[in-house]
């Protein structure tokens, strides 16, 4: 049973002003803390693939500069469905036994440590995961690929949330509401 990790770095950061993935957050471009730490997070476990999703060259490139897959997704610009369609289809014919986890790119505090216990929560039988902080839902989350037809109905904006709410979900902690935060506006500095 594999797990197929989506990097979604395709958003159009309309509340930002400017493409946030690309905006230097503390030295380095903001999609670059996450998908350091996802690649790396790869590189230890055989059970996990890494595909880099984004209509940014720039970000396609950086990523296929590291040897990780990458599939361009011009169509993001109309609503986070597109992206996510467009990833499944990326990803081929996988098992039916195996798992679609989708991390987004605007989350620079998630750690490996999260990403671990939400990857060995994807067992026979589970439908869905999700990261959550006292009761607030969040990102990363992990499907069954037994649901990639729904995930392939999704319409405009709707993300994966959505076939979440129509299944069983295992809901795992996270121990820093930091590793929730995502910026949406260039006045937000940090989660305090």
């Amino acid at each position: 049973m594999n797990k197929h990790i989506i990097y979604l770095a395709a958003g159009n950061s309309r509340r930002f002003g400017s493409n946030k993935l690309l905006h230097i957050f503390h030295g380095k471009p903001l999609y670059q803390y996450g998908l350091d730490m996802v690649f790396k997070f790869c590189k230890k476990r055989q059970d996990c693939s890494l595909l880099v999703i984004s209509q940014y060259s720039e970000i396609l490139q950086y990523a296929r500069t590291k040897g990780i897959h990458t599939a361009d997704s011009p169509d993001s610009r109309k609503g986070m469905s597109y992206t996510v369609k467009r990833a499944v289809q990326a990803l081929g014919n996988i098992a039916e036994e195996d798992y679609i986890m989708f991390v987004v790119a605007d989350q620079p505090y998630l750690t490996e440590k999260t990403l671990e216990r939400l990857a060995d929560q994807a067992v026979p039988g589970v439908e869905t995961i999700s990261a959550i902080y006292k009761g607030i839902p969040g990102n990363p989350t992990l499907f069954s690929a037994r649901l990639i037809p729904e995930l392939m109905e999704l319409q405009g904006d709707e993300g994966g949330r959505k076939v979440i709410r129509r299944h069983a979900c295992i809901y795992v902690e996270v121990e820093d509401k930091k590793e929730l935060y995502d910026i949406d506006e260039k006045r937000q500095v940090s989660p305090d």
